[in-house]
């Protein structure tokens, strides 16, 4: 049986990513499938940053679960989750992540629709006659 070292909740907008640190060769799976699989490049190397940062690559392997918003939402989660799991591991790793701004939980959401308008800020067309 593989043993879980540490566990990491990572959320971004409405994303919310389950991450589970396992000893290994740097293999990354998410949701059931390859990270290549799952993300286009970009979101992959966003989601590898907190890896580089701590220089840890190919000294873990990462299970993710992932849900919720859309592919960004979902990587910028998995990168807060993995940070988290990374300092849960290690503690010293966290000044490295912490100055990086990889353990911050980006809070910024969308904003409420309002009633008698016809988005969160956008008005119904103003007819003066």
């Amino acid at each position: 049986m593989v043993k879980n070292i540490a566990i990491g909740t990572g959320r971004r907008k409405t994303a919310v990513a389950r991450v589970f640190l396992r000893e290994g060769s740097g293999k990354i799976v998410v949701n059931g499938k390859d990270v290549k699989e799952y993300f286009s490049d970009e979101q992959v190397q966003v989601l590898r940053q907190p890896l580089q940062a701590t220089a840890s690559e190919n000294k873990y392997d990462i299970l993710i679960n992932v849900c919720g918003g859309g592919m960004n939402g979902q990587a910028a989660a998995c990168l807060h989750g993995i940070s988290r799991a990374l300092t849960q591991y290690d503690p010293d790793a966290r000044t490295a992540l912490k100055a990086n701004g990889y353990l911050t939980r980006d809070s910024r959401m969308v904003e409420r629709k309002k009633y008698g308008q016809k988005g969160a800020r956008r008005r119904f067309q103003f007819s003066k006659r």
